[in-house]
This record gives structure tokens, sequence and C-alpha cells, in this order.
């Protein structure tokens, strides 16, 4: 008898809206779908249930043994560093005889790159590619007190201009960090930019995307000689449902490549095609109720370098 592949946990973040919270508990159902043959459940750190003690449970109700936790975020803040190992280590406390692997963050994925683009070319109508040169986009996060979370947006940005034809790629942040979205938007105004695209960097509607989206229009209504026009949040797109599956694979696999997913010698990157395949020389890198978190020690990151 062949043993059962691990069931997969999505952790995500919570938020107080009731749509976002939704989008996700749906995503999950939709993965579920998707591969009937596996194990698939979902739980929130804080904020919007079930609470990720609640899907560890149902795993194990089913009788799953082990699983993978892949966190459903972009950027690897104190969620993805510190909440979620600590929520799991406390339930394989109370659930023994399971073990778990651990996935990284999703990340400036190509994936999650392409569906940023689509989101752009929809905010401007399907316009020619070649009207691009005129387009400044702010590529807005949610903000941290953690610089390496912050400064991950700043490389998904970098990733989104390379090879693709906007004038620039600038970003803000919508809490926590600055520049915020007005002052974003003011630096763009200040750079030249005639026609600007607000695109969040957001999986789902929720809060602090539906921020964004006022900000933006409140500095628009105050700025009528530009142009400015808001993209939509990246969404439950069949990309996203992929990338989940690799995060998942690689965990499973114990295969935690720090960054290969925007290398330029590994996938096509727009402008970089060429270098694909190219030989490299050997320099070889081998809480329940969610209202406890803040007070947890970050040490003991889970990071495979």
């Amino acid at each position: 008898m062949t043993t059962p592949p691990p069931a997969l946990l999505i952790a995500g973040h919570g938020t107080r809206d009731d749509a976002g919270a939704e989008a996700f508990r749906s995503f999950v159902r939709q993965l579920g779908e998707r591969h009937p043959q596996l194990p698939v459940a979902g739980g929130f750190i804080e904020l919007s249930p079930p609470p990720l003690g609640e899907a560890v449970a149902e795993l194990v109700e089913r009788g799953v043994r082990r699983f993978a936790a892949v966190p459903l975020m972009l950027v690897s803040a104190g969620h993805a560093k510190g909440d979620i190992p600590a929520a799991l280590s406390r339930e394989k406390e109370r659930h023994p005889g399971v073990s778990y692997t651990y996935g990284r963050p999703l990340g400036p994925h190509p994936k999650i790159l392409s569906v940023l683009e689509r989101r752009l070319d929809e905010a401007l109508g399907g316009g020619a590619r070649e009207d691009r040169a005129e387009v400044t986009v702010l590529l807005v996060g949610r903000g941290s007190t953690d610089p390496d979370a912050n400064a991950e947006v700043h490389k998904a940005a970098r990733l989104l201009w390379e090879g693709r034809g906007y004038a620039g790629v600038e970003t803000a942040f919508v809490s926590l960090a600055a520049p915020d979205v007005p002052s974003g938007l003011d630096r763009c105004a200040r750079l030249g930019a005639r026609r600007i695209v607000v695109l969040p960097y957001f999986l789902f509607t929720g809060i602090l995307p539906d921020r964004v989206r006022r900000q933006t229009e409140d500095w628009a209504a105050a700025h009528p000689r530009t142009e400015v026009r808001s993209a939509d949040v990246i969404g439950p797109e069949p990309e996203l449902l992929d990338l989940v599956m690799e995060r998942y694979e690689e965990a499973v696999r114990g295969d935690l490549r720090m960054n290969c997913d925007s290398c330029v010698y590994r996938i096509a990157l727009p402008g970089f095609e060429d270098k694909v395949g190219m030989p490299q020389q050997p320099h070889f890198h081998p809480d329940d109720d969610g209202h406890h978190h803040h007070g947890h020690h970050h040490g003991g990151h889970a990071h495979a370098h």
C-alpha cells in the first residue's frame, strides 16, 4: 500500500473584511476541487474564521498524519516568519504523531507577475503595448514593520518593470511603512508621469485594498491634470492556484530553493529569454483566537539556505 501524499494546509493572514475572508475560503475550496486526491484545508492566523488550529483539527479528523503548510502570502513578514511556525508547533503538540513541513510564501513569482501585468492591461482598457511607455505604475504593498518585507515589494516592482516597457514602476504602502499612497502618487507626478495606474499588491479584496482605491480616487480628484486609474487585486486566478501547488510540492520534497523563481537562467523573464539554461559556474549555496500573536518570540525562523 502506497503512503498517501501529505495533506495541504493553507495559512492566511485574516481580515476584518467578510468578502476578503470569504475569497480566501472560496480559494481553499477551489484548490480542493482541483486536487480531489489531496486533503486540503485552510485557516487564518487572526481576525477571521476558521482559525488555523481548526483547519489542522479538520485534517486530523480526516485521518491525516502528515501535511505541508503553505502561507498564502505575497511577502515574508512577521506572520510567515514567526506566527505561522509558532502556531504549527503548537498544533504538533496538540496532535501527537502529526508531522508537517513548511513552505515558502508566494513571493514575486513570474506567475504572480503575469497576473499583475494582466490587471494593468485591464485597467488601461486593453490598450496596445506600445502605449506602456507612457504609463507609470504605482505598486502598493500592505506595508510592514519588517524592512525585509517592504524590500520584497520593491523587488516585485523591479521585476514587474523589467522587460515590460512601462515608464516606471514605483512603490508605496497602505500601512506601517512609507511612502503612503498619496506620497507615492506625488512622487510619480514629480517624475513627470502623465498616466498612472495604481496596482494593489494584494491577493484578495479587503479593507486595505479598498483603502488604496479610496486614497487613489481622492488624490486623482485633487490632481485633475494627471490620468489615474485603479487596477484590481490579483484574485483567485489559475496562476495562483498553480503557484500554491508549486509551493506545496517544494515543501513536500524539502526543496526550499531560496531565489530561483525569478532567476533569468531558470525562468524566461521578458527580454531575458536567451539566458534560460545557460551553463553556470559552480558557486552553490546549498493561536486559535489570533489575539496573542504580538508577544511571540520571532526566533528560530525556518529558513532553508
